[in-house]
């Protein structure tokens, strides 16, 4: 395989070859248009000397480049009479009356000039159509429904205060663990992408391309980075990537399931020892989820133990992948209807089904469970199994080392990630019931969910998932490069988020302003703009984020209803100014009428910005 990017088409030649095969355009009429001249008017008698002039400064080229002679150029055929008559119907609405006597004048001087009025006839006869045709279009109103398109949304006001504080706090621990930051394109030559998510390659975009690549937009930034790796033989390093992936999957908005949404990426890549990269990822989910202040349970398990499962209890080799596909429903559905996947539409035999269900039942923390597995000889006796619990066992030293609470970690036999390219040890992260969505909470956007009565509590599903996949970037190339990495779903865990802060804190704040500078006074008032200006402009150096109003003179209950969401207010005064002093007033604390009322307390000039620094804290 070539590991390339994507080719740049040239928009000119893009835009030519859908010129030259645009169906509502013939090559009669093309080759009509390169014959005319572009100035013809231009270079007419009636047209004057500015036309001659214009003439002489850009005269016309045919399409090959070769000048075209001036006027008087070789008559078109047509008689005295038809042209009379052409000429008799053409409509000269847009012309003046010296035009129209010039026009005719010319018409007896010139045969061929009737020809060109001709033309000019069409033209306005066309536009005059046209806006016609714009006019109805306007009455009946806008001919498109505008929405987003379904499982996409527009990000704004308080949305994306709370959205950016996500990736911030992300990105903060990312780089604390030696994170290097990388960017890859949105779509991907398809043969990269083909084969690496199992079932959940139907949910790809497919993308046409004019010069002939197969291309599809980005499932994950998994598979991305893995090629990225390999085209540029990059054989250590850690990196973390923020941006949107797609999925042509079924939307559900309440729970953060969408079509266009973004990922948080850190991956560790390189030859180390085990299950010590392992851990400093499950360390990654632990410092980010309480910096976010959420509480969560991370769900182990490792694909040998998994593979070597399914082979004890009779799975064929050839059906692992499927089965396990049908295993990590589990989460989503009960399993008799797991099973009968299994057995109805996997072919799997319903013995070897029930033997699977009585394996993937088990839950808990990792000793527990490892003991478990270990107790069974059948099990034990299968080498890929045995790799599997040394390798958490390993991981459960690491982890007490690096102060993973045990009470966040599970190690559930029914987690499968269906995905093809994981290897060993592989996790999700759920939000503990107590972070539980009510449905009135989801996320605005162009896609809202039907309420359901009494605010029903839902879960969205996994938060944050990954693994170990070591023979992914060796798909690539001949070099193996061990990765292990985890993803967040930011989409999922900002409907979590806002919902709890919504119920605790009221509405969200749309802009992150914490100052409003604003100015009252009596009769003789002037609106003290370049006052405020100042004042603004020395908040703005000191590092405050603060604004004022746009006015000459704003009336002070403007000012007070534009400030409704800011926590604090500098208030400029003729008098206090005088004295060197403005009012400094917290905001929002009793409503509307009670802040006009207040005026706030007397702070001087110089102390201004101390004083607000010390309310913001």
């Amino acid at each position: 395989m070539q590991l390339r990017l994507p080719i740049a088409r040239n928009s000119r030649s893009t835009a030519s070859s859908f010129a030259r095969f645009t169906p509502s355009t013939s090559q009669a009429s093309l080759r009509q248009r390169r014959q005319t001249p572009p100035l013809r008017r231009l270079s007419s008698p009636a047209t004057g000397a500015v036309g001659a002039r214009l003439y002489s400064l850009c005269p016309p080229v045919d399409p090959r480049g070769h000048p075209l002679h001036p006027w008087p150029r070789r008559p078109l055929p047509a008689t005295a009479a038809s042209s009379t008559t052409r000429t008799e119907n053409v409509s000269y609405s847009r012309k003046t009356k010296a035009q129209r006597r010039e026009l005719v004048t010319a018409r007896a001087a010139s045969e061929e000039f009737s020809n060109d009025v001709e033309h000019d006839h069409e033209h306005d006869l066309d536009t005059d159509d046209m806006a016609s045709k714009e006019g109805k279009d306007k009455a009946k109103g806008p001919a498109v429904q505008l929405k987003t398109p379904k499982g996409t949304r527009d990000w704004t006001g308080a949305d994306m205060i709370l959205r950016d504080e996500i990736f911030t706090t992300i990105t903060d621990v990312f780089k604390r663990h030696g994170g290097v930051p990388l960017d890859t394109p949105v779509f991907e030559l398809k043969e990269v992408l083909a084969g690496k998510y199992g079932e959940d390659s139907r949910l790809i975009y497919d993308l046409a391309d004019q010069g002939g690549e197969l291309t599809a937009l980005r499932y994950d930034l998994t598979v991305p980075f893995a090629r990225f790796l390999a085209m540029n033989k990059v054989q250590q390093i850690k990196r973390y990537q923020i941006a949107k992936v797609y999925r042509r999957d079924q939307p559900a908005v309440a729970r953060g399931r969408m079509r266009e949404f973004y990922q948080c990426d850190f991956d560790i890549a390189g030859t180390y020892d085990r299950m010590i990269p392992d851990a400093e990822i499950l360390r990654v989910i632990c410092e980010i989820f309480d910096a976010l202040q959420e509480p969560i349970v991370i769900k182990l398990n490792h694909r040998q133990i998994l593979d070597g499962l399914f082979a004890v209890s009779g799975v064929p080799a050839d059906k692992i992948r499927t089965i396990s596909s049908a295993v990590d429903k589990l989460d989503k559905l009960p399993w008799a209807d797991v099973k009968k996947e299994m057995v109805e539409e996997k072919g799997l035999d319903a013995a070897v089904a029930d033997r699977i269900g009585e394996y993937v039942k088990h839950s808990g923390d990792i000793p527990a469970i490892v003991a478990l597995l270990k107790a069974d000889a059948a099990l034990c006796a299968n080498s890929d199994i045995q790799q599997g619990l040394d390798d958490m066992e390993l991981l459960n030293g690491f982890l007490e080392a690096l102060g993973v609470p045990s009470t966040k970690v599970s190690f559930d036999m029914s987690l499968c990630r269906g995905l093809d390219y994981y290897t060993g040890l592989i996790f999700e992260v759920t939000a503990q019931p107590s972070a539980a969505v009510e449905t009135d909470a989801a996320p605005a956007g162009g896609n809202k969910p039907p309420k359901k009565k009494g605010g029903e509590e839902i879960q969205v599903g996994s938060i944050a998932a990954g693994g170990r996949y070591d023979n992914l970037v060796g798909m690539y190339g001949k070099t193996q490069i061990p990765c292990v990495g985890i993803s967040f779903g930011v989409d999922r865990i900002f409907t979590i988020m806002k919902a709890k802060r919504e119920k605790a804190e009221g509405r969200s704040r749309v802009r992150e302003t914490d100052v409003y500078v604003m100015a009252f006074g009596g009769g003789s008032f002037n609106g003290l703009l370049k006052e405020r200006m100042q004042v603004a402009r020395r908040l703005w150096d000191a590092g405050i984020k603060a604004e004022f109003a746009a006015k000459t003179k704003p009336r002070l209950p403007q000012q007070f209803k534009a400030a409704e969401d800011v926590p604090l207010g500098v208030i400029l005064g003729e008098d206090e100014l005088a004295n060197g002093q403005v009012r400094l007033k917290v905001l929002g604390t009793g409503g509307a009428e009670a802040d006009e009322k207040d005026r706030g307390q007397l702070v001087s000039e110089d102390d201004l910005v101390a004083e607000i620094k010390k309310l913001l804290i």
